[in-house]
């Protein structure tokens, strides 16, 4: 049985626990679903998540403008992760690919808004590029004022929902200035002429990733988001708010890590006894339990924070990403060194979990970014 206790902390409304509670039984009956085919999947998962209701907390809600509640998204993000992680793919994708539209959109924009809530249209988030993925700032692609629309050229690479998605918000370079305030950020359906799935991207935890090539996109200027050089703040705003996720899906990964090896430590005899009596078990087993506490404590801080309505978490955000995601593939690989050879067997559920964690270490700010976003956060 999964640790629970976490949710009488003080971070959290009954609200959250009620969430939490009726996501957790969802899954149970729902997850894990076949990964055999990431694309099916996803679009299946999209489709159910949204159904379901679960996908309510990754928009704005036109008819209820407010927040977005990062407390809600963190325990989503952490309940289907500990599940399936092809799950809390699906999941951040819609949070992430709409954040902008969500924060900055028009009320024309907007609209989409109710599709991705609902699980009717799947969006993506097109940012990093071959030469600039840590380096926001350094992006070559480019949008050209003509007339009353903008065309758009260049590449982006490592796009989540890549070659699956029907939305994408795009960053490209419109000059305004030098470097970071000379860019901004379109909203750009899948079927808009000129833009294409260069290449697929296979990985070692398979989700939807794609490179995309935009040959002359050609795209009115009411698709801007914000206005013109203020793309590289809209970036960073949303990654302010949904960095804090990312973490929150590590620590599903890790507590799923935990309770696998305590099955395990259970279960399993070495020298006429139960795993777990062996003093040296223990101690990993602790220090899993010790890294899991502090990482939660971290990212729902970040969330509590954010939701109070700090304008910016960039420290919190980046402490909770480095802290939570750095610890769980220690977890994750203290689980598989007690599972022993079943540990790295294909198919068991810590072999996923290592391949699944290490993505996490890299995307929406690597690990070592973190350490310099937090140094100059304190330095300030």
């Amino acid at each position: 049985m999964p640790d629970r206790s976490f949710l009488d902390w003080p971070f959290f409304e009954q609200r959250h626990r009620d969430w939490a509670d009726k996501l957790d039984a969802w899954c149970a009956q729902n997850l894990p679903v076949d990964h055999s085919d990431v694309d099916a999947a996803c679009r299946d998962l999209v489709a159910r998540l949204g159904e379901a209701g679960f996908l309510k907390p990754t928009a704005l809600d036109t008819d209820n403008p407010g927040p977005l509640d990062v407390r809600t998204l963190c325990l989503t993000r952490e309940t289907l992760a500990r599940h399936d992680g092809l799950a809390d793919f699906a999941f951040a994708m819609q949070g992430l690919g709409t954040g902008a539209i969500s924060l900055f959109g028009t009320p024309e924009q907007q609209q989409w808004l109710d599709r991705t809530r609902a699980g009717k249209t799947i969006s993506a988030f097109a940012l990093s590029e071959p030469r600039s993925g840590s380096d926001v700032a350094n992006m070559d692609m480019t949008a050209t004022r003509d007339g009353d629309d903008y065309m758009l050229s260049g590449e982006k690479t490592w796009i989540s929902n890549g070659g699956i998605a029907d939305l994408y918000t795009v960053f490209a370079r419109t000059g305004e200035a030098p470097g970071a305030k000379g860019i901004s950020a379109f909203l750009v359906p899948a079927d808009t002429p000129g833009l294409d799935v260069a290449e697929r991207l296979d990985v070692i935890a398979p989700h939807p990733l794609a490179r995309l090539a935009f040959n002359d996109v050609r795209v009115p200027a009411s698709a801007m988001i914000g206005r013109p050089g203020e793309g590289f703040k809209i970036a960073m705003s949303v990654l302010d708010v949904f960095r804090s996720t990312v973490g929150a899906a590590a620590l599903g990964f890790a507590r799923r890590a935990l309770d696998e090896t305590l099955d395990r430590a259970g279960s399993r005899e070495l020298f006429g006894a139960p795993l777990f009596d062996l003093q040296m078990v223990q101690g990993h087993i602790a220090e899993m339990a010790l890294d899991i506490d502090a990482a939660a404590l971290l990212i729902y801080r970040a969330a509590w924070t954010k939701d109070m309505g700090a304008p910016r978490v960039t420290r919190e955000a980046a402490m909770a990403k480095l802290f939570a995601t750095d610890r769980a593939q220690q977890v994750i690989d203290k689980a598989v060194q007690i599972h022993g050879g079943d540990g790295v067997r294909r198919g068991h559920i810590v072999e996923s979990l290592y391949r699944e964690i290490r993505a996490l270490r890299i995307y929406e700010g690597a690990s070592d970014v973190q350490k310099v976003v937090i140094a100059r956060q304190i330095g300030k």
